[in-house]
């Protein structure tokens, strides 16, 4: 059952992929949240940082654990706009996140085409929360790159 809960923090990760878009990078944006509170928030920085691990979801957790002072998102759910690609869930699943949501998935490089068991076994999945939303800042980004070219 979605809740109102689970809208509201996607919010806040779209806010954060529009402050990617800002910056001209892939804009996807993740929260963390831990007892209701937003522990960390993240956007793409692939490119200001020239590193091809600076998703937004890498960025999140490395900010929630250093706030939280410990290595695992135990408790946390981790929302991301996008579904995450392998690496990424490579790296959630090595936090036991308790939760993973997002909103629109990735027929191209989402985790969900690799086989096998990237999250952690208890993660919970909540996939497709503001789905249209999440995904149109994602078509419209690439539509505006490809008509600039």
């Amino acid at each position: 059952m979605v809740g109102n809960k689970d809208e509201h923090f996607m919010r806040a990760a779209i806010g954060e992929a529009r402050k990617a878009l800002a910056r001209q990078e892939v804009p996807i944006g993740a929260v963390v949240v831990c007892d209701n509170m937003i522990v960390a928030r993240a956007h793409n920085l692939t490119e200001t940082l020239n590193d091809p691990t600076a998703h937004a979801e890498m960025q999140a957790i490395t900010a929630a654990t250093n706030w939280l002072g410990g290595k695992y998102l135990t408790g946390c759910t981790v929302y991301v706009t996008v579904e995450p690609c392998a690496m990424c869930a490579g790296a959630l699943g090595w936090s036991q996140a308790e939760r993973l949501v997002y909103g629109a998935s990735d027929p191209k490089k989402g985790y969900t085409l690799v086989k096998g068991q990237l999250l952690h076994p208890k993660t919970k999945v909540l996939p497709g929360i503001l789905e249209a939303e999440c995904g149109s800042l994602l078509t419209d980004f690439f539509r505006s790159l490809r008509s600039s070219l």
